[in-house]
């Protein structure tokens, strides 16, 4: 157990539910970064699936966003010709999230590969309104990532909030959302504070990483975390915000601490 100078070191406000993404921290065993989040008294994990369930309940930390289903980013719901196999899988796995416990699970547009955007829309509607009521049905939200194409994800249709916007109108359920990586919309479109203030009721889950680069989120980078997640609090968020920089310190943990302490607010 942690000692109490450790504990009182690492104690949180508990105003933001903080979160991490494995990948970045991938190199270290799975059991020895559970140890490290509980030692941080950080309590979720984002981007795990059926296979890391059950470890992550030894250690008691929640999967705030779980993945598991479609094929990947650049095959999404924009083409009609996979709307077959993706409604099947994520039939298959909606279930598998909520007898675990869980509620988000993570799903992609796909590229544009020549599709003009309002096409890209409708097709992404049309097939995710095929699976809203199952997704209802087991309380399970799913949540398109909002990614940039001008540097990680060329081609990706969904990299504006004003596209994932519409379609979360089109589709119109409270079981799809959008998930806001503050990384990727501050390439795409900036206005970080703006676009929560003005969008927030459609954002269901937060990314951070530190811009350009992805890499820590203190003041090497040009985004002010502080505001942001001031900002995010007072829309009445209740959800997690996800770490997903890529640290660049040989102490992969301390860069892990660093970024949560500028985020408790």
């Amino acid at each position: 157990m942690p000692n109490e100078t450790m504990e009182a070191e690492n104690k949180l406000k508990n105003n933001i539910n903080h979160s991490v993404c494995r990948w970045c921290y991938s190199k270290i065993p799975m059991e020895d970064f559970l140890k490290s989040l509980n030692e941080l008294g950080i309590k979720a994990m984002d981007l795990t699936g059926p296979e890391d369930w059950p470890i992550m309940k030894k250690y008691g930390i929640h999967a705030s966003m779980c993945w598991g289903a479609g094929k990947g980013i650049l095959e999404g719901w924009n083409d009609p010709k996979l709307h077959e196999e993706l409604i099947a899988d994520y039939k298959r796995v909606i279930p598998l999230v909520a007898e675990a416990g869980y509620t988000n699970l993570i799903c992609f547009s796909g590229n544009r590969n020549g599709m003009p955007d309002d096409e890209g829309l409708k097709n992404c509607a049309d097939g995710l309104k095929q699976i809203m009521s199952f997704a209802e049905k087991h309380g399970v939200v799913l949540q398109m990532e909002l990614l940039n194409s001008k540097v990680d994800h060329a081609d990706y249709m969904c990299d504006t909030s004003a596209w994932g916007v519409e379609l979360c109108k089109a589709i119109g359920s409270d079981n799809f959302k959008l998930l806001y990586d503050i990384y990727h919309m501050q390439i795409m479109e900036g206005d970080i504070i703006r676009n929560i203030q003005d969008y927030h009721q459609y954002f269901g889950h937060y990314h951070t990483g530190g811009n350009p680069g992805r890499n820590e989120i203190n003041d090497t980078q040009e985004l002010f975390y502080p505001a942001i997640m001031k900002a995010i609090l007072e829309t009445g968020y209740k959800g997690y915000v996800a770490q997903e920089f890529i640290p660049t310190w040989d102490d992969k943990i301390a860069a892990l601490k660093e970024g949560v302490t500028i985020c408790d607010v």
